[in-house]
């Protein structure tokens, strides 16, 4: 009896860090299914939070790899509208704040760690003193 319970939590735990990631993608406008490549889905991930491909290099380093988790775990909070609080929730209980995240109908992708004027901002300040010559 115990067995069976444990399975049926165990399944339904799984099951939900399948569907949670596929949501939360489809949410930020990229294929779903990229949840499910493992170096892939840290690739978009990292999209998704506005960060380059290169973090993927520094999240292999052993003790490294925990401070960068953290840090796009709070910037893909920030990338839906949410707060410190809410990465703070999502580190200690991602079983709860996960399903928050993907299926929330008011929660919605807001750009790269919740600034949409990020790719804007970015070539404003490429462009300061390309005038002067």
């Amino acid at each position: 009896m115990l067995a069976t319970w444990l399975f049926f939590f165990v399944f339904v735990l799984v099951l939900m860090f399948v569907v949670c990631p596929w949501r939360i993608y489809t949410k930020a406008e990229q294929p779903g299914w990229a949840s499910l490549v493992p170096v892939y889905a840290t690739l978009v991930l990292l999209r998704i939070i506005g960060k380059p491909w290169w973090w993927l290099l520094l999240m292999l380093i052993p003790i490294v790899n925990i401070v960068f988790a953290i840090w796009a775990t709070n910037l893909l909070s920030r990338s839906f509208g949410k707060s410190e609080g809410f990465t703070v929730g999502m580190l200690l209980l991602p079983f709860v704040f996960m399903p928050m995240l993907a299926f929330d109908r008011s929660v919605h992708y807001q750009g790269p760690a919740g600034d949409p004027d990020t790719a804007a901002l970015r070539d404003q300040i490429s462009a300061i003193g390309s005038e002067i010559n």
